[in-house]
């Protein structure tokens, strides 16, 4: 970065910066899209360099955008404000056309919480802060941070939805198994009947070429005992069934929560197939490897510090998942049709 932008950077003042329009050419048919989840402030930042290398037009926070775990308001509002003032995120900020997100527990308010936390509706106006969402947006006139956000035009427009997996969450049941935390919750709800409604909505109109649907848990991943939409399998079948019968065109699930990278696919159906993308770890990850199964899983479990990045051109979606000096770990070619 030259010395001059990072001077200006630093001493702008603001709280929470807002994004500025960048210089690219609007003519190139081409969209990327860097994300990422799971950011201790209090751990080292060592991926928002490698991250603005990738000079993504877009930057999607996929939960644990800060460790809060307080009903403080203040110390949550502390931690978004150390990170607001790292220089690297301020340079991500600055230099892409959009920072949008979604929550997961840690930056919620509490670990594993759901709609029982007490404080999630001031919570939500401090993720709102951040995002630099505007009190006009439809997001703050409803519960819950879900929302849409469409880039581009055909013949690639993208449509963004991500989904608010905690707001409306009912109750987690604890196992008694001391392989998993968690047994399925048979009746249990994670979205909640006004976000349902909103989903298929946006499904059923959608005009986009490319859907990008993300959510802090994991959708796919049946096997391991931490939190996932398998522990509700009422939700999740609900949700595979509204993807089955609009099949919205070129859809990939996007997550965070695990600590790790990996790819999971599934045939919903003999003609269509869903790709999940998840990326963990902006600052911690496993601290060491574990045998964990994913029927579902698409070549190697990733156990390093990670960020995703999504490249759409006109003919593919290009999946990486990316580390310190841009390693790249794994990469996956999904064609549009």
């Amino acid at each position: 970065m030259k010395p001059l932008l990072l001077l200006l950077l630093l001493t702008t003042g603001a709280l929470f910066p807002r994004c500025q329009p960048s210089n690219r050419n609007t003519d190139q048919p081409q969209l990327k899209i860097a994300l990422g989840s799971c950011n201790r402030t209090d751990l080292p930042q060592v991926l928002w360099d490698p991250i603005v290398a990738n000079d993504p037009d877009v930057f999607v926070w996929l939960g644990d955008i800060v460790y809060g775990d307080t009903h403080d308001m203040s110390a949550l509002k502390s931690r978004y404000t150390k990170l607001s003032n790292e220089p690297g995120y301020q340079a991500l900020v600055h230099q892409s056309d959009s920072v949008i997100g979604i929550w997961d527990d840690h930056d919620y308010g509490w670990n594993d919480a759901g709609k029982n936390y007490s404080k999630k509706d001031s919570s939500k106006i401090i993720l709102a802060n951040f995002l630099n969402i505007e009190a006009k947006d439809p997001i703050m006139s409803r519960n819950g941070i879900y929302s849409s956000h469409t880039f581009g035009s055909a013949p690639i427009s993208t449509k963004i939805i991500l989904l608010d997996a905690r707001y409306f969450r009912d109750t987690l049941i604890h196992s008694s198994d001391p392989s998993k935390r968690y047994e399925a919750n048979l009746s249990g709800d994670i979205l909640g009947e006004p976000q349902w409604a909103w989903l298929e909505a946006e499904l059923s109109n959608s005009s986009a070429d490319i859907h990008l649907i993300g959510s802090g848990i994991q959708y796919l991943p049946e096997e391991h005992g931490w939190e996932k939409w398998a522990n509700f399998p009422k939700s999740r079948s609900r949700f595979l069934d509204l993807l089955l019968e609009y099949q919205p065109k070129n859809a990939v699930l996007l997550s965070g929560d695990r600590h790790i990278a990996e790819l999971s696919r599934m045939d919903l159906s003999e003609s269509y197939s869903i790709t999940e993308l998840t990326s963990s770890g902006l600052t911690h990850t496993w601290s060491q490897m574990f045998d964990e199964s994913n029927k579902y899983r698409v070549g190697d479990l990733i156990a390093q510090l990670n960020f995703g990045v999504i490249t759409i051109s006109p003919d593919k979606i290009l999946l990486e998942v990316r580390g310190e000096q841009d390693t790249l770990y794994k990469s996956h070619v999904i064609p549009i049709h």
